[in-house]
């Protein structure tokens, strides 16, 4: 079933329904969020981590949403938040984010690389991006967001925006190749 944001907000205004509003925010918005946050940890085990720490933070929080943006970009402005400290910490403790299994594949690219070493230092090199160009590279490489959307979802200007993509392709390329 489809609900709208002004549905989901009329809902959980009211004490008496604010558990029935948040259920309809979850099946709305909990499958793009969870995706989303994999985008950005790898492995289903962090990102259900990552994705239940943002609902509990969306569950407090969300008597504050303003309504100056939709719902959705409110909820992937905290996941993106919640991936990146998570990642963050999880740097500190010298832990390396592992790629899924379903990714591993023993398939060889005709240098002698295999996918899976290729996918590993790919995925290095976008953990080691500064948070800004990472999350500018996912939202335009993996969501092939245009720079308008991104603009208007990041508050962003669209010429920053092109040259965080820049850089980081360019930092990732240069990584990659090593």
């Amino acid at each position: 079933m489809q609900y709208t944001d002004e549905e989901i907000l009329s809902k959980l205004e009211q004490d008496a329904t604010f558990e029935l509003g948040f259920k309809y925010m979850m099946v709305m918005y909990k499958e793009r969020v969870y995706w989303l946050i994999r985008k950005i940890v790898i492995s289903h085990e962090d990102t259900d981590d990552v994705l239940q720490n943002t609902f509990v933070k969306v569950f407090r929080a969300i008597r504050n949403f303003e309504n100056r943006s939709s719902l959705y970009t409110w909820l992937h402005k905290i996941a993106v938040n919640e991936a990146l400290t998570f990642i963050k910490k999880s740097s500190t403790k010298g832990r390396v984010i592992p790629l899924d299994s379903n990714l591993h594949s023993r398939s060889t690219f005709d240098d002698g690389w295999k996918e899976e070493e290729v996918l590993f230092k790919l995925q290095t090199a976008i953990d080691e991006l500064p948070n800004k160009q990472k999350e500018v590279f996912l939202l335009r490489y993996y969501d092939e967001m245009s720079y308008q959307e991104m603009s208007d979802k990041l508050n962003t200007s669209v010429g920053s925006l092109k040259a965080s993509y820049h850089h980081a392709v360019k930092k990732i390329e240069s990584s990659v190749s090593k």
